[in-house]
């Protein structure tokens, strides 16, 4: 039988950074380096992803009391190139260590990380300090007390769960419903369920009047509409008389007209003869 396990998958708001502290007085620099890239990159913790910040903070002090194996203290040089050429720059490990001891763990620590956007934000969570002062006390003490804080917040929401069990409202709500269970049935326990039945009923809905009353005034609305419209229309009937006077006053003259034709055509019968 194979067994296929589900992959786990953490979400950033699930992960928690700690601060870690760590010494490098007497401490050989590879090995410092290599621990202090296993914080950075959260590969100590069991919910370690590559592609999460799931690292802790590291605080870095006596920078200055770094060791180093075998001739590398007379041998060892850094080097320095901005790709134009005559910008080649080289600085032994004597002169940084008198100088600048807290970049030869950064230098180190930054080979050890991934080159890409996440190691970069990963080398930021790195704090180096020369001496053995740092100001991040408060940090430490608070990943310190950290388990404290989740073990007490477990147990108030433990008591809190106990209490809202045992409180007596769930009591009283069940109460009624066991006692309409335990009732026997009879002639006044069909009454009561009939009773009940009704009261439960949908209501009739008294307020669809409303709108029959809308619909009157609407029709009353069109109707004197209606006769305003109507109104115009009397007004031309009324200008109709007007115009047929006109023209019966005109027929009298078309008349006259006719009646001088005549008269002309007669005398000039008159003067044929």
């Amino acid at each position: 039988m194979v067994t296929k396990l589900k992959q786990y998958n953490p979400k950033a708001a699930e992960l928690v950074n700690d601060w870690q502290v760590l010494d490098a007085s007497g401490q050989v620099l590879g090995r410092l380096a290599t621990q202090v890239a296993t914080f950075l990159m959260g590969k100590h913790k069991p919910d370690y992803v590559p592609h999460l910040l799931t690292g802790d903070f590291v605080v870095v002090i006596n920078a200055a009391e770094i060791k180093i194996t075998g001739l590398k203290a007379e041998q060892k040089i850094y080097k320095r190139y901005s790709q134009h050429p005559g910008t080649l720059k080289e600085i032994s490990y004597d002169r940084i260590q008198e100088k600048f001891p807290e970049r030869i763990i950064e230098m180190a620590v930054k080979g050890m990380l991934p080159k890409n956007k996440l190691g970069r934000r990963m080398l930021k969570r790195l704090k180096v300090y020369a001496g053995a002062e740092h100001p991040h006390s408060a940090q430490v003490l608070g990943s310190e007390r950290r388990e404290e804080r989740e073990a007490k917040a477990a147990a108030k929401a433990e008591i809190a769960a106990a209490a809202v069990a045992k409180s007596p409202a769930k009591k009283t709500a069940t109460a009624p419903v066991s006692a309409k269970a335990e009732a026997p049935v009879g002639e006044t326990g069909i009454a009561a369920a009939v009773m009940e039945a009704v009261e439960a009923a949908p209501s009739k809905p008294v307020a669809k009047k409303a709108p029959a009353k809308k619909t009157t005034a609407a029709k009353k609305s069109t109707a004197e509409k209606a006769t305003a419209k109507k109104a115009p229309a009397k007004k031309v009937a009324e200008k109709k008389p007007a115009a047929k006077k006109a023209t019966a006053a005109k027929k009298p003259a078309a008349k006259k007209t006719t009646a001088k034709k005549t008269t002309a055509a007669k005398s000039s019968d008159s003067g044929e003869k």
